[in-house]
């Protein structure tokens, strides 16, 4: 073999080596998008540092007890399947907005400035959701948010 034969061949299998590679990559499975990787929701440009409510232990707490969310914080409520998820403000201190969030991230329904004094009312939309976020009362006025909104998680 010459030097060009050589370095033809190495090159050649320089890119097979390559493709195998991306061939893996691209496979794997993505194991960071899931539900519990998720750290901000974004909307209308404003990023929302989130805590999760995965379970329906953590869901039933969700903000009762707490005295209050910093701003720009808020407490994403994440269900396995869609579907019609009615809110009350039980055990609440404080007044928040309640974002129904689809499945295709959608902004569906606002429910603003929801008072604890509102229970055992209960607020949501009859329409299937599969995130819930809980924000502080006021946010979703003074960020122009509005239904048909396009909400982004941020991993």
């Amino acid at each position: 073999m010459n030097k060009k034969n050589i370095s033809s061949f190495s090159s050649f299998a320089l890119v097979i080596v390559f493709f195998v590679i991306g061939f893996f990559l691209i496979n794997q499975p993505v194991k960071n998008l899931s539900p519990e990787n998720i750290k901000y929701v974004r909307l209308t440009g404003a990023n929302i540092k989130v805590d999760l409510a995965l379970t329906d232990a953590e869901r039933q707490k969700g903000l009762g007890g707490r005295n209050e969310l910093k701003t720009n914080e808020g407490m994403l409520f994440v269900f396995e399947h869609p579907g019609k998820y009615y809110f009350w403000m039980k055990g609440m201190n404080f007044p928040i907005d309640i974002v129904w969030i689809t499945e295709d991230m959608k902004v569906i329904y606002i429910k603003k400035d929801a008072w604890p004094e509102s229970y055992p009312e209960t607020f949501g939309p009859d329409i299937n959701a599969k995130y819930i976020l809980e924000i502080n009362a006021g946010f979703s006025d003074k960020n122009n948010l509005k239904e048909g909104d396009r909400v982004l998680f941020v991993y």
